[in-house]
């Protein structure tokens, strides 16, 4: 028996092949039609398994967060275990940027979303937050993270430091002194994420550790 001409179809691989073409084209690229082509099918055919375009933009958001690590916030310090969820949040979506604009666009209404945020919730009120104290740590880090994702700070200079060095002396002085440091494309956005993120942590230990009792 020959194999088949078409792809075998599920939500799974639907919702992988979207993710797919995000990763390829971009977030305005998603298109059920797109969709079809990718898959080897008629558009007809995805919906005898999803709903609609928000059926499929929903199960991406579950593929996204099935890649994020959770496990930290669980089995760690609150400290070391945020830290740890924060770098492993950050990395799904350097691998897929094109996906930052679903997260920017949708809201948090699926299961493993939800369930990530009350987790890292609750690992913030265990540690002495009270809950708008939780609440605003996990905004700043979902800023820290999405916004250290989306946009690359060192790259935005293209021009080597010396030549900024007239009319800027301090950017020239600065980018300079950071390639010394470590002269990586990626290295001074590395270290700015990991500054961001001690800042987070360590001004919220000291938070914590100062607040008067109730």
């Amino acid at each position: 028996m020959g194999r088949p001409h078409q792809t075998l179809l599920s939500r799974t691989a639907i919702a992988r092949a979207a993710l797919e073409l995000i990763d390829d084209r971009g977030y305005e690229a998603l298109t059920m039609r797109a969709l079809a082509d990718r898959l080897g099918v008629r558009g007809a055919s995805l919906y005898h398994h999803i709903g609609s375009k928000d059926d499929v933009l929903d199960l991406v958001s579950e593929l996204l967060d099935a890649e994020i690590d959770h496990t930290p916030l669980r089995s760690a310090p609150w400290r070391e275990g945020i830290a740890a969820y924060a770098r492993g949040y950050r990395r799904v979506f350097q691998r897929h940027p094109n996906a930052i604009a679903l997260v920017a666009r949708r809201g948090v209404h699926t299961e493993g979303a939800l369930s990530e945020y009350d987790t890292l919730l609750a690992t913030l009120i265990r540690a002495g937050c009270t809950p708008a104290l939780a609440a605003e740590t996990a905004a700043a880090l979902d800023f820290l993270v999405i916004g250290s994702a989306l946009e690359t700070y060192a790259a935005g200079f293209s021009r080597p430091p010396s030549e900024y060095r007239p009319d800027y002396p301090a950017l020239a002085d600065s980018l300079e002194a950071a390639a010394r440091v470590d002269p990586a494309p990626t290295a001074l956005d590395d270290r700015g994420f990991e500054l961001g993120l001690r800042m987070i942590l360590g001004g919220l230990a000291h938070q914590l550790k100062t607040a008067p009792d109730e």
